[in-house]
């Protein structure tokens, strides 16, 4: 079988979240189907350690996908002259991009749709490409997989796709992220914060990731018990203005708030296990992949009680209102309790074991093989 993946988001050191998910599920599909062949589709010369096995040729096509204008020749020129020239059985979207009129079965993964709940978290023309064009992939698809039952009955109910035609394959954790050793968690702590306790915060910064409130939080948890706690961003800065600059120019403590930018995931997950908690009060997520990487870590959770975020913590996270830094600053003082904080951690161990990259892959290659049954 001739499998053509779209592995345009697999760059070294700029991975994000679906660049993750196709990175951990391709790798293993790859590795379990050596009689098939993979024609990963990049729009640039790829590192090659993306080429996960002799089964898989990678292909680069014209132009560098970067822009809707550029999107749209690469999905709707490029990729189709790929899936004709290499006599394709079935395309694989993992970000969700596609031809309108693909010709051949395809499985296209839509993680979420908070471009269709929110109209200010993208640049105006990645808005306005998003909206038009994901109802259409999403008509256009064989199959649709999606990472969490809430992000299902979104697509469900937002685009009136019939809920038989979407597959839940959700998200896993990198093995990297593990709890460290009370030696590692003190380096860690000694290199970043000179040796005091922190909080992190994890995630690319867009504006539906919530970090304003957060820093409100933090500013009044400082001022209601002061202490050495400080706070660690770690994240690529895509969106920085608005009630986000506002809120940090005019912080009280903003010396205790440490941008670290992109780390790789060795380097994050020592920074996870060596934290207090992590704060997440994203209003929309897909699935919240942080989340569960800090259950691996074991590192107690603080996360919104808004779209998958219960999903993926169970009883294992301390819920927030994202609209009230009032009330993210209640949980962080609650998480004080070495006890309380002890308990979630404990329950992180269970509900971590629901979620891996080898469940996903499999779900994943489940649902590829659904798509060709169905066409």
């Amino acid at each position: 079988m001739r499998i053509a993946v779209n592995t345009r988001l697999l760059i070294k050191g700029k991975m994000d979240g679906i660049g993750w998910f196709t990175a951990e599920t391709m790798r293993r599909i790859v590795a379990a189907h050596p009689e098939c062949t993979f024609y990963f589709l990049f729009d640039r010369k790829p590192d090659e350690e993306f080429i996960y096995g002799s089964n898989v040729i990678p292909v680069v096509l014209c132009p560098q996908a970067r822009h809707p204008v550029l999107w749209h020749m690469f999905f709707e020129w490029a990729v189709p002259w790929a899936l004709t020239h290499y006599k394709i059985d079935l395309y694989v979207s993992p970000d969700g991009f596609m031809p309108l009129s693909p010709r051949v079965p395809t499985l296209t993964v839509i993680h979420d749709l908070n471009f269709e709940h929110a109209n200010d978290n993208l640049k105006p023309s990645h808005q306005r490409y998003m909206t038009l064009r994901f109802p259409q992939f999403a008509r256009a698809a064989t199959r649709i997989a999606t990472v969490s039952d809430y992000s299902k009955r979104d697509i469900v109910e937002t685009y009136g796709i019939d809920g038989r035609k979407v597959d839940v394959v959700y998200d896993g954790s990198n093995p990297l992220y593990r709890p460290h050793t009370d030696e590692e968690k003190a380096a860690v702590r000694n290199k970043f914060t000179g040796g005091n306790p922190y909080l992190i915060f994890v995630s690319t910064i867009l504006k539906r990731k919530n970090l304003a409130n957060l820093l409100l939080a933090f500013d009044e948890v400082k001022d209601m018990k002061p202490s050495a706690l400080k706070l660690i961003v770690v994240g690529s800065c895509v969106w920085w203005k608005d009630e986000l600059a506002i809120a940090y120019d005019n912080m009280r403590h903003r010396d205790d708030v440490l941008l670290v930018g992109r780390a790789e995931p060795d380097d994050l997950s020592a920074l996870m296990s060596a934290a207090e908690a992590l704060v997440y009060p994203s209003y929309f997520e897909g699935f919240g992949i942080p989340i569960l990487e800090a259950m691996y870590a074991e590192t107690a959770v603080i996360c919104s009680r808004t779209t998958s975020m219960p999903e993926v913590g169970g009883d294992a996270a301390l819920y927030v209102d994202p609209t009230s830094h009032e009330d993210i600053a209640h949980a962080i003082m609650k998480l004080e309790d070495e006890k309380f904080r002890n308990s979630l951690i404990e329950k992180g161990r269970v509900q971590r074991e629901k979620f891996s990259w080898d469940k996903t892959a499999n779900l994943l290659w489940t649902s590829m093989m659904a798509t060709i049954n169905e066409r």
